[in-house]
């Protein structure tokens, strides 16, 4: 029973990561718009926010039947591995339309986890338990966002706050996925 409490704390940082992003995103904006002078654009402003979205909304449509041929666990390696490069991505792009890139890999990798999360939580626990572990991704996605806002608003009262600083402790946190994912339970 404790492997698939274990099993489902380590497949809910997914949520976690997701909840994470969408919080960051929405204070790191104000920095990324200075930085690459959007002022005049909203479009653009709008883009990086909504990129990550878009990417999540399209890997869903088809996260599924790709789970089915190749397994939840190597495809929530996937996930994490375009996380992972997506924050890299977004800690050096140097204009506004990698960025928009790095923003479209992040919605591939959330989309994958927040898909695939419940479902494999659901297929690798126990009957009884079942239930109670599958509100472990709404609850650490939430928790990614509480903390995700903590943080933004920490760094907000810097004298010179970086975006880039704040959408790559989602990189960091991704390593834990990634260690999880790879392991053996």
């Amino acid at each position: 029973m404790w492997g698939a409490v274990f099993v489902a704390i380590a497949a809910a940082i997914g949520n976690l990561l997701q909840g994470w992003d969408n919080a960051t995103i929405a204070g790191a904006v104000l920095y990324i718009k200075k930085e690459f002078k959007l002022e005049t654009q909203p479009t653009i402003e709008g883009l990086i926010v909504a990129m990550s979205l878009i990417g999540a909304t399209v890997i869903t449509t088809f996260s599924g039947p790709v789970s089915d041929s190749l397994g939840r666990r190597p495809m929530l390696i996937i996930s994490s591995v375009l996380y992972f490069l997506s924050g890299l991505v977004m800690l050096w792009a140097p204009n506004v339309y990698v960025h928009l890139l790095a923003r479209l890999l992040d919605g591939f990798g959330i989309g994958l986890a927040v898909t695939l999360v419940p479902v494999y939580i659901s297929e690798t626990a126990p009957p009884d338990i079942r239930g109670l572990l599958n509100t472990l991704p709404q609850f650490t996605g939430s928790g990614g966002m509480f903390f995700s806002y903590c943080m933004v608003f920490t760094m907000s009262l810097k004298e010179s706050p970086s975006w880039r600083l704040m959408l790559g402790v989602c990189t960091q946190i991704n390593i834990l996925l990634d260690s999880n994912c790879l392991s053996e339970y």
